[in-house]
């Protein structure tokens, strides 16, 4: 397989989990309700980030407690990277920040007709709990996130820092 066709294989499968996540997400709503849909979104979420963080690692021969160093080398190549635009700032040994500029979950729902996914609270979860499987002594601060009001810019802005 040429490298075109795997990037092209890679995607689709990133594409088709995300779209697993989010039908599992509506069917969950329609059931259940908005509130119960977040929450169990939230603890899902929370169990598979530091299960990604973990394979990622082990792929890159990233040891455990890199620093945010270890963190910038991760957040490439979790599985919605290759669909997502995002934009990953290193400042020294001190901050990463992490921005989704284009996210494929909340502009199929916008094309869907479908209300911005209030997402803060999950991505609280997942984040924490990835840069968490990292290094234990990151910290993660959400800089803004729906259901904050879309600025055009960025769907989330993630700050991260060791203390």
């Amino acid at each position: 397989m040429n490298q075109n066709d795997l990037d092209a294989k890679l995607t689709d499968f990133a594409k088709l989990c995300l779209a697993h996540d989010g039908l599992w997400f509506l069917a969950i709503e329609q059931k259940y309700g908005l509130v119960a849909a977040i929450e169990i979104d939230r603890i899902a979420w929370s169990g598979f980030a530091p299960i990604e963080a973990r394979r990622i690692m082990k792929r890159l021969n990233i040891a455990p407690g890199g620093g945010l160093e270890a963190l910038a080398k991760a957040f490439p190549e979790r599985m919605y990277a290759l669909i997502n635009e995002q934009q990953l700032e290193l400042d020294g040994n001190n901050k990463v920040t992490f921005t989704m500029k284009r996210c494929r979950v909340q502009e199929t729902r916008r094309r869907k007709g479908l209300a911005d996914f209030p997402c803060k609270e999950v991505g609280i979860a997942e984040f924490t709990e990835f840069a968490k499987a990292i290094d234990p002594r990151i910290k993660t601060r959400c800089l803004g996130c729906p259901p904050d009001k879309y600025n055009g810019e960025f769907w989330c802005k993630w700050e991260f820092t060791i203390e």
